[in-house]
């Protein structure tokens, strides 16, 4: 397993930006897929975004593709999520997740985890 620590969470107003970012520390970060996950009050964690260990596949829900983008450096051993245009309906408290070998959509898939960082999004 990987450790994982989000950080660039906040409060945006609508139409606005942030940029979440995921530092892996443990094992060997380039050699995982990472995914984003978000879970808001009252709800389930839902898929956001998933990239591929080397950062050529990328998978993105419907209702982020086209403002959200999920890149990762593996140099830095640090996974973003690049947050545009948001909404209301984005707030929740994102998690970044690393997965061995694969890109996955599902949360199952997943063995490694962070605490999560809250966004808010106000209208």
């Amino acid at each position: 397993q990987v450790q994982l620590v989000e950080s660039g969470g906040g409060l945006v107003q609508a139409g606005g930006s942030l940029r979440l970012s995921c530092a892996a520390s443990g094992r060997t970060f380039s050699s995982y897929g990472m995914g984003w996950f978000r879970q808001a009050p009252g709800k389930e964690r839902e898929f956001v975004a998933a990239i591929s260990w080397s950062g050529g596949d990328t998978r993105y829900a419907a209702s982020v593709k086209g403002r959200f983008t999920i890149s990762r450096d593996n140099a830095k051993n640090t996974g973003y999520l690049q947050m545009n245009t948001l909404k209301p309906e984005d707030t929740a408290v994102y998690y970044c997740a690393a997965v061995p070998l694969t890109i996955a959509t599902k949360d199952h898939e997943y063995d490694s985890w962070g605490q999560g960082t809250q966004v808010t999004v106000s209208s």
